[in-house]
């Protein structure tokens, strides 16, 4: 039992830091130009595009992303900061695992094996933490 709880807080601890670290990237211009291509279109973010500048739009993410990494946190004390923090993770990687299938080009081909931007494929083990702590943190 001692071992699944060291787990389970290292990896909201990992994926906190990720966010905090990456959301910080986030205000700057090679960022939000790195970004742009998944944004402009994902069927759940490109409509920002049409109200705010990359920049901008970078840094709301970036905003979102910081927030979120305060509340997974935070939820080692609150439960209702983990059920905020969890939620809005969800909203995060199942967002950014989207990308795999809106993004032009993302996928290649590499000697008869399929690639892609492994940055993203990543998020799959951060939304089984965001679905942990969601999960441990909801009413019920």
């Amino acid at each position: 039992m001692k071992l699944q709880k060291a787990g389970y807080a290292l990896g909201v601890i990992a994926t906190a830091l990720v966010l905090l670290w990456i959301g910080l990237l986030k205000f700057t211009t090679a960022e939000a130009m790195a970004i742009k291509p998944y944004v402009e279109h994902s069927f759940l973010m490109s409509w920002l595009y049409k109200i705010a500048s990359v920049n901008v739009v970078s840094d709301l993410v970036g905003v979102f992303e910081i927030v979120t990494g305060v509340l997974l946190l935070a939820s080692f004390s609150s439960r209702t900061a983990g059920r905020i923090g969890g939620y809005l993770a969800l909203i995060i990687f199942v967002t950014t695992l989207s990308f795999l299938f809106t993004t032009p080009g993302i996928w290649k081909m590499s000697e008869f094996v399929p690639v892609t931007d492994f940055f993203v494929v990543k998020d799959l083990a951060f939304l089984a933490i965001a679905l942990q702590v969601t999960g441990r943190h909801s009413k019920g």
